[in-house]
């Protein structure tokens, strides 16, 4: 993508209405917009890191073995009535009337329609088990939406639900879940930490959330400095493997990790030495829950049991923050200078800059790379403005892109650009014609 084509607005100043680095950083790049309290329109650049986080998600669900549906963001009160969570659930519920007169809700969840839709599926429990998951945007009425994607009132989540016909078996449902949510974050170049927590109005009887760790954190966290010690990415899991699923699961259990409301101070000195022990902030990005025949029994999801007894299913529910992502990722990824970005999630690995636009030497070389890097498949944000070098520094720092490739007429005369690591800081000089293989790879 050449920039000079591009849209993305950047702002000068930190806007004033932002009070955390996410925040600001995503409205200094062009990233979102406001357009109602707690409700942003996503921008070309905001855009692609949404849809890069979407799709790891998306792969390791399917990996898992949970398929994929969609679900109105709009829905029948009736079912929460049947649940019980439509009075309960309070006036984060944003509540309306179609035109009949119907109470409809726009979901902040969807236990109770999944459920519906499960129920008129599935009979028997030889269609068992299954994992439905979507991918939708949500909404919650927060009575004060703040943080920008943090904590607004409109958002993109990834939910899955489980159905199993045992307690046992419906366990391992909620581990296969636990352990792809830690090869998810993994991808996108995070340790979200699993922890034990609240069940809250999901309701259940087993939870877990997965919080970053960054200074702006929601949450107080305990942890035990062991976690950072661990390859997240070295496991590779048969999801059928009763057994290996569950031992990765007590691995990470087995470790200290609790939020404040979770915390007990003289479990966690017991535990942890000393010289271990880690005290910070957390932002939650996801979130798993196992609540048995909570919303199957008043639901009416039964099967048909091995005994010709019908029985309620077991359920779980399992959520990622997609939106919230993108803000967690900042947040704990980010410099004076801007954004920092893993390279799994980037909007685009490459920054190409072009220090002497107008020079018919740099304008050709630099032509040549953009294309060249483009057949390849690398992703390239050309800054082929007209623009003053440090202009172009400072934006491409601001936007975080994991790579910058420098050429200016300078280098071109050895042959030669300058490629420097965002992350790092360091910088480098890599001949021109070993410039493609080096992103290619």
């Amino acid at each position: 993508m050449r920039l000079s084509q591009y849209f993305m607005p950047i702002l000068r100043d930190d806007p004033k209405e932002a009070e955390i680095v996410s925040h600001k950083l995503m409205l200094r790049c062009g990233m979102i917009r406001q357009e109602a309290a707690g409700s942003y329109s996503w921008l070309p650049l905001g855009y692609r890191v949404l849809r890069k986080i979407e799709q790891i998600v998306r792969e390791e669900q399917n990996r898992a073995g949970a398929i994929e549906v969609l679900m109105p963001t709009i829905q029948p009160a009736d079912l929460w009535r049947k649940s019980g969570r439509y009075d309960a659930y309070g006036k984060e519920m944003l509540r309306i009337k179609d035109r009949h007169d119907r109470d409809m809700l726009f979901g902040p969840t969807n236990e109770e329609m999944i459920t519906d839709i499960f129920r008129q599926g599935v009979q028997s429990y030889k269609d068992l088990p299954r994992n439905l998951y979507h991918i939708q945007w949500k909404f919650r009425d927060e009575v004060r939406p703040r943080f920008g994607v943090m904590r607004g009132r409109e958002f993109l989540m990834k939910d899955a639900y489980s159905f199993d016909l045992t307690r046992e078996a419906g366990q391992h449902s909620y581990n296969k879940m636990f352990v792809s949510y830690l090869k998810t974050f993994a991808r996108m170049g995070l340790k979200a930490v699993p922890m034990r927590a609240e069940t809250g109005p999901i309701g259940g009887k087993d939870s877990h959330e997965f919080l970053i760790l960054a200074d702006t954190g929601e949450s107080e966290v305990f942890l035990d400095r062991a976690f950072h010690d661990m390859d997240w990415q070295a496991f590779e899991i048969d999801y059928d493997n009763v057994e290996a699923v569950a031992q990765v699961v007590d691995d990470f259990t087995s470790k200290y990790a609790a939020t404040s409301e979770m915390h007990d101070q003289a479990d966690y000195e017991k535990r942890v030495p000393a010289d271990r022990r880690v005290t910070g902030r957390g932002i939650e990005v996801g979130h798993i829950f196992f609540f048995g025949t909570k919303y199957s029994e008043p639901l009416g999801a039964v099967v048909q049991g091995p005994d010709g007894k019908m029985v309620p299913v077991q359920s779980g529910s399992y959520g990622i923050g997609v939106s919230r992502l993108v803000g967690g990722i900042i947040e704990a990824s980010h410099d004076a200078a801007g954004i920092i970005w893993p390279e799994p999630v980037a909007p685009f690995k490459v920054g190409l800059i072009n220090l002497k636009v107008g020079d018919a030497e740099t304008d050709a070389a630099c032509e040549n790379i953009y294309k060249a890097l483009e057949a390849k498949g690398v992703d390239v944000l050309y800054d082929d403005r007209d623009e003053r070098a440090g202009a172009k520094f400072s934006t491409m720092d601001l936007i975080g892109l994991p790579w910058q490739v420098i050429i200016g007429p300078r280098g071109l005369k050895d042959g030669i650009a300058e490629v420097k690591n965002r992350k790092t800081g360091e910088r480098e000089n890599v001949a021109l014609d070993q410039l493609v293989a080096r992103f290619a790879r």
